[in-house]
């Protein structure tokens, strides 16, 4: 629950202080502005609301790692969703009202996250897991859409290294087998789910991965 709060605060405030020119460059994800990444975020900070109100009575069916949904198919940009996300995002013109949106919702979910029980159950996407399960996945979620805040804004602050690292954590446990301990948190994890293209040295440490990369985390 506190690496959710720790990483979920330190990507709001990240989005609050970017000038308002930053919003139209690209973002980490393919077919994304910062723009598009921001709206998106006020979208994910709804679906937390959402989940922690929506109980569930049957057994778990997930946890934090296995609550992903593993592709090999690379996103184009072209999904519907993702292009609903970009007329959503157009729509809201100023980049002002942008942050102030994710700064309401996004304060509500952070507060949310902070008072539910973590062993309740919750649904979501047809799937059981606790709240503490749930917020843990999302740990991975802020962390990555952090990095892609900031792909392509090299003066802006990396997420938390508490969380790139459980994040990493995750990341390993997701494919099965760690990622080479040479290559950082932050590496492992553009690496490994396709944000960054593997230099020759990274391609020789992970040759012996027992895994086909990269993984698209859906």
């Amino acid at each position: 629950m506190d690496l959710f709060s720790r990483s979920w605060t330190a990507l709001r405030t990240a989005v609050a202080e970017l000038p308002d020119h930053d919003f139209a460059m690209p973002s980490g994800c393919t077919g994304w502005l910062v723009r598009d990444l921001v709206c998106h975020l006020i979208i994910d900070a709804q679906d937390v609301l959402i989940t922690l109100v929506t109980p569930a009575d049957s057994a778990p069916t997930r946890n934090a790692v296995t609550y992903w949904n593993i592709s090999d198919t690379p996103p184009t940009g072209d999904d519907p969703l993702d292009a609903l996300i970009v007329r959503l995002a157009a729509a809201y013109q100023e980049p002002g009202l942008l942050k102030f949106h994710l700064d309401d919702v996004g304060s509500a979910a952070g507060r949310a996250a902070t008072l539910v029980d973590p062993t309740i159950l919750v649904s979501t996407c047809d799937q059981v897991l606790t709240a503490g399960d749930y917020l843990s996945a999302y740990v991975l979620e802020w962390t990555l859409h952090h990095l892609d805040l900031i792909a392509h804004l090299p003066e802006l602050a990396d997420p938390p290294a508490e969380s790139l690292a459980r994040s990493r954590e995750m990341l390993d446990q997701i494919a099965g087998t760690p990622f080479p301990a040479t290559m950082s948190d932050k590496d492992a994890l553009l690496v490994g789910t396709g944000r960054r293209i593997p230099t020759d040295a990274e391609k020789l440490a992970m040759a012996d991965l027992p895994i086909t990369l990269p993984l698209i985390l859906g």
